[in-house]
């Protein structure tokens, strides 16, 4: 996943998708291939046409802050987009992150996610691996797989893994388009920041050749920083849902992030969680008191 090929890539993607009316050029005739040529692209945003093409051939690392600001003006990107391309353009200046041990949630962040009984919450490293979950946050995007599996690194589940690869979870949404999508993307902007991380390199590979929807999606280039938003699922158990989500992001370099799930106060989606609370107190309940017959 080297920086410069993929930048390349970005830009051939985002320059493709550009119609030459949707930048103020006029369309003289019938295209060979779709979207802006390289000299329209590098006209708009000022620079050489041959110092764009070694952009787009992934041969030049030195790019300045103002001709990739020129580059993002000329294609329209958003702040995500823009973002993104800074990364790619600038990967001496992307911050890495090593790991040296598998990863894990902070104390605090466990007691905190265990203390929101009612909320649905799940803690995802950079990659999209759970991390850990409460009980409800397991039941309601995962109640098929093992409540213990985020504790030991070789068995957690990977969302977007799920998302593309597990019946069970494809089934969970019933908007699955719209959520892969929104997977992709936030996958795209991880892969910018870190370019050397070969487990997130492995992810993406397995994910090419497994899954052609994946593969399809990847090659679009969407990028988006996914902080809230609906979901809209349909639980095997409590029926449809329509849920917010939120995520936030603790302070510090561990691209922790923490997904909460909420419905608004008196739907239908709220008497559903709260009957998915009840049936995990019931239960706890249940094998509270197997245990006490078995001892």
């Amino acid at each position: 996943m080297s920086n410069l090929s993929e930048l390349g890539e970005f830009l051939r993607v985002r320059r493709a998708a550009l119609q030459p009316e949707d930048v103020g050029l006029l369309n003289y005739g019938i295209r060979r291939v779709p979207g802006l040529r390289r000299e329209e692209l590098a006209m708009l945003a000022g620079v050489s046409n041959t110092y764009y093409t070694r952009l787009e051939q992934g041969l030049s690392n030195n790019a300045s802050e103002a001709v990739i600001d020129a580059i993002a003006r000329a294609l329209n990107l958003n702040t995500d987009e823009r973002a993104h391309l800074f990364n790619l353009a600038s990967p001496g200046k992307t911050k890495r992150r090593t790991l040296a041990k598998p990863d894990k949630v902070r104390p605090g962040t466990m007691r905190l996610i265990q203390s929101m009984s009612g909320t649905p919450t799940v803690v995802l490293g950079r990659r999209s691996e759970v991390l850990a979950w409460n009980p409800i946050g397991h039941r309601l995007v995962a109640g098929h797989l093992d409540l213990a599996a985020p504790e030991v690194p070789s068995t957690r589940p990977n969302m977007t893994r799920l998302l593309f690869l597990d019946r069970h979870t494809r089934e969970l949404y019933t908007r699955w388009q719209e959520e892969a999508t929104r997977a992709v993307a936030s996958l795209r902007l991880v892969a910018g920041r870190t370019s050397e991380d070969q487990e997130l390199a492995a992810l993406i590979g397995e994910l090419t050749l497994k899954s052609e929807e994946f593969a399809n999606l990847w090659a679009k280039h969407p990028v988006e920083n996914c902080m809230s938003g609906l979901k809209y699922m349909h639980h095997p158990e409590v029926g449809d849902l329509e849920l917010n989500f939120e995520v936030l992001t603790p302070p510090d370099d561990s691209g922790h992030r923490i997904l909460m799930y909420t419905a608004d106060p008196g739907s239908s989606a709220a008497e559903a969680l709260q009957l998915l609370q009840n049936s995990i107190g019931a239960q706890g309940s249940v094998n509270a008191l197997a245990a006490g017959l078995a001892s």
